[in-house]
């Protein structure tokens, strides 16, 4: 018995790294990255589990600073500037929404904020930089993490069709998936599958947007009365910038960024299948009502009413 359980552990190991190459390979897209890695979990189970984590934040990190070198800076400028207004307000008011919403469901006050703040800029990464500043709970974690997981699957698959369906250019599709996505790997994902000038000006209004997590974590030190805590700064953003300067000022063979770009993104790629196969039923579950009515809520106001202000512009 125990032979023939080694003999299936070891074929599942092997199914799983074939799809890991599958998707490296260019094989796979985005969305269905992201459903297959969860429904190989679902079906056969996750034979390197403890990895997981640790792989997709540092393939995201790797991939984002390659995509830095396919972009030029006066355009990177230009889109983060034109998204600068739309990403305060909407940052702000989604705080403020989710201060109410989460009263007004009569919510864990640490839950409400940490999903509130994982909507407003960054998904899982806003909940990491803040979570510690609020001494919040290993449950008030796990619930924010749940329900922003799985609204960013959604939006990863939803957005593309919606966006075709609307007949929005590159360029708004872009700067939508960087305000109304949480997670920047679903945002990235998004906007790949939609186009090559959509991913230039999601990747950077996102990223842009990323840097808010600093005054947030500040600010929720003093909403909290935390002291002594410490800011976790999302550093590879500036390595991402760098390469985009080193790309746009020196003279680097178009077929050496041209082959890091295109690295990048099936290291993203694969990063989505990651992602989904470290998406269980149990962590949705987990969640609850009340934390997936706020989060549902909060995503709803903030594309919608983003999309409109972006076709408008």
């Amino acid at each position: 018995m125990k032979k023939i359980a080694q003999r299936n552990d070891t074929l599942i190991k092997v199914l799983f790294i074939l799809c890991m190459v599958l998707c490296i390979l260019g094989y796979v897209n985005s969305p269905v990255a992201l459903v297959g890695g969860f429904l190989f979990t679902y079906f056969l189970g996750h034979p390197f589990l403890t990895l997981n984590s640790k792989s997709v934040n540092w393939l995201l990190k790797i991939a984002v600073v390659g995509l830095g070198f396919g972009m030029n800076l006066k355009e990177t400028l230009s889109a983060g500037k034109e998204g600068f207004l739309l990403t305060v307000f909407s940052i702000s008011i989604t705080l403020i929404l989710g201060y109410f919403l989460g009263r007004l469901l009569k919510m864990n006050r640490k839950s409400s904020h940490l999903i509130s703040s994982g909507t407003a800029i960054c998904g899982g990464s806003a909940i990491a930089a803040v979570s510690p500043v609020i001494n919040a709970s290993e449950k008030d974690i796990s619930i924010s993490l749940g329900v922003i997981f799985l609204l960013n699957s959604i939006a990863l698959l939803i957005f593309p069709p919606i966006g075709h369906l609307l007949e929005l250019n590159q360029h708004q599709f872009g700067l939508w998936c960087a305000i109304a996505i949480h997670d920047t790997s679903s945002v990235v994902g998004a906007a790949y599958t939609f186009g090559e000038e959509a991913l230039k000006v999601a990747t950077t209004v996102k990223l842009a947007r990323a840097l808010w997590i600093i005054p947030l974590s500040l600010l929720s030190v003093f909403l909290f009365k935390g002291k002594g805590k410490s800011v976790k700064i999302p550093y590879f953003i500036f390595l991402f910038i760098l390469a985009i300067i080193l790309n746009s000022y020196l003279a680097i063979p178009e077929v050496l960024t041209n082959g890091i770009t295109s690295i990048s993104k099936s290291l993203l790629v694969l990063t989505l299948f990651l992602i989904g196969a470290g998406l269980s039923l149990e962590k949705i579950k987990s969640a609850g009502w009340k934390p997936m009515i706020l989060g549902v809520s909060l995503w709803i106001f903030i594309s919608v009413s983003s999309l409109f202000v972006i076709m408008a512009l």
